[in-house]
C-alpha cells in the first residue's frame, strides 16, 4: 500500500511562510504531500515560489497537490461560470508550475438545475473542456529541449482534474453524483472529503465497515486503485457541514478510517490531506494512529501465526489450541454459590457468633474471658 500525508496549505508552525520552507517542514515531520490552497485566485507573484516547489517535489518524492478556487459557480449563469472558469484557468497554470499531481475543484451550488442527470451532464461537458485544457497547457512544453524550466513535463502525466464531495444538500457533489461524473470524463478523479461525505450522511462515516462500503462503492462505480481523500473534523447539523474542526473534538473520527486502511487498504494508493484548523498536527495525528493500526495487525498476524505453528506441530485444530490456551490463562473459579451456601451452614458457623432471640436472652455456654481473673 502507498499512503502520502499533509496539511492543506503551509505549515502552522513554519516560520517563513513560503511553500518551499513548508514542504522542508512537512518533511521534516515525516509526512510527504501537500496541497497549495489558492482560495479565491491566484496571486502572480506566488509564481516564483511555485516554480521552486515544482523543482523540489520533481527531484524527490513529495506530492504537490493544487486546490482551486473554494467560491464556485459551475451550474449559474453563463456570467457566473465564465468567471469560475477563469479563476480555474489561472490555477490550472499555477499546477503545471507546482508539478501538481491533483486540482481539485468544486462545482457550487445546483443553480437552476434539480439534482441529477441535466446537472451531470452539463458537468460533464464542463470538465470535459478543463481536462483538455490542463492537458493542453502541459503539453506547450514538451517541444522544448531537455533544459525546459518545466523538466517534470517530459516525465510526469498531466495534472488530475479532481472532483470534490461537498458538505452541504444545497451544493452539487453527492458521492454518487461526483463518481458518475468522473465515470464519464477521462482525466478527472473523485475526491473523497470524508468530512463532507460525514456531514452529508448525517453522520455516516463511524465504523471501519463504513469506509469498506464507501471504497467498494468508488471502485465498483470508478474503479481503480488510486485515491485523493481531504479528513478533517466536522461539525455539522441537518446533512449540512457547518465548519470544519481538529479531529479530537468531532464525532468523525479516524481511528476506523486507519483500522480499513490497515486491514484491507493493501490495493490502494491514496493520499489524504489534512483539512483540519490544525492542519499538520492532525496529519501527524492521522499518520501515528495508522502506525498504530498496522502494529495491532501485525502482532495479530504474528498471535495467528504462532498458534497455527503450534497446532501443526501438537496436530490440533487451531481452534482448539485456542480453547487450550484460554482454559490455561484463566484458572478455574470456586463454584461462589457452593462456597457461599458452606460458609452458611449453621453447622459450619462458629456457635459463639450465632445470633438469635434466644440466644440473646439466655445463654447455657461457659465461656472463656480472659479478662474475668475470677
Amino acid at each position: 500500500m502507498s499512503l502520502k500525508l499533509g496539511p492543506a496549505g503551509v505549515p502552522l508552525s513554519c516560520k517563513g511562510r513560503t511553500i518551499v520552507e513548508g514542504m522542508d517542514d512537512i518533511t521534516v515531520l515525516g509526512l510527504d504531500a501537500m496541497e497549495v490552497q489558492t482560495v479565491r485566485t491566484v496571486q502572480p507573484h506566488h509564481f516564483d515560489q511555485y516554480w521552486q516547489a515544482g523543482i523540489l517535489s520533481w527531484k524527490s518524492d513529495f506530492e504537490m497537490n493544487m486546490h482551486g478556487p473554494y467560491y464556485a459557480e459551475l451550474l449559474g449563469s453563463k456570467r457566473e461560470r465564465n468567471r469560475t472558469l477563469s479563476k480555474m484557468e489561472a490555477s490550472m497554470q499555477a499546477g503545471k508550475l507546482v508539478n501538481a499531481r491533483h486540482i481539485t475543484y468544486h462545482v457550487g451550488p445546483y443553480g437552476d438545475y434539480e439534482p441529477g442527470g441535466k446537472a451531470n451532464e452539463e458537468l460533464v461537458n464542463i470538465f470535459s473542456g478543463v481536462v483538455d485544457r490542463v492537458r493542453s497547457i502541459w503539453g506547450d512544453e514538451k517541444e522544448e529541449e531537455e533544459y525546459s524550466a518545466f523538466p517534470w513535463v517530459h516525465e510526469a502525466e498531466p495534472s488530475l482534474v479532481g472532483i470534490e464531495t461537498s458538505g452541504r444538500q444545497d451544493l452539487w457533489g453527492t458521492v454518487e453524483e461526483v463518481l458518475e461524473v468522473c465515470n464519464h470524463v477521462e482525466g478527472t478523479v473523485p475526491v473523497l472529503n470524508m468530512a463532507h461525505i460525514h456531514a452529508r450522511g448525517h453522520g455516516r462515516m463511524r465504523t471501519s465497515e463504513d469506509y469498506a462500503e464507501l471504497f467498494d462503492q468508488v471502485r465498483e462505480n470508478y474503479g481503480g486503485s488510486k485515491f485523493y481523500c481531504h479528513f478533517a473534523g466536522v461539525e455539522h447539523r441537518m446533512g449540512n457541514a457547518l465548519h470544519y474542526t481538529q479531529i479530537k473534538k468531532s464525532d468523525l473520527k479516524f481511528e476506523p478510517f486507519a483500522e480499513f486502511l490497515a486491514e484491507e487498504g493493501d490495493w490502494m494508493d491514496i493520499t489524504i490531506i489534512s483539512d483540519s484548523p490544525l492542519l499538520e498536527h492532525d496529519a501527524m495525528y492521522m499518520l501515528q494512529h495508522y502506525d498504530k493500526a498496522r502494529q495491532r495487525l501485525l502482532e495479530i498476524r504474528a498471535r495467528d501465526e504462532r498458534k497455527l505453528r503450534l497446532a501443526t506441530h501438537q496436530g490440533l485444530d487451531p481452534e482448539e489450541l485456542g480453547m487450550d490456551e484460554q482454559e490455561i490463562l484463566i484458572p478455574k473459579v470456586p463454584d461462589v454459590d457452593s462456597k457461599h451456601k458452606s460458609t452458611n451452614d449453621i453447622s459450619t458457623i462458629n456457635p459463639k457468633k450465632t445470633s438469635n432471640k434466644a440466644n440473646d436472652m439466655i445463654s447455657f455456654e461457659e465461656k472463656n474471658d480472659d479478662d474475668d481473673i475470677f
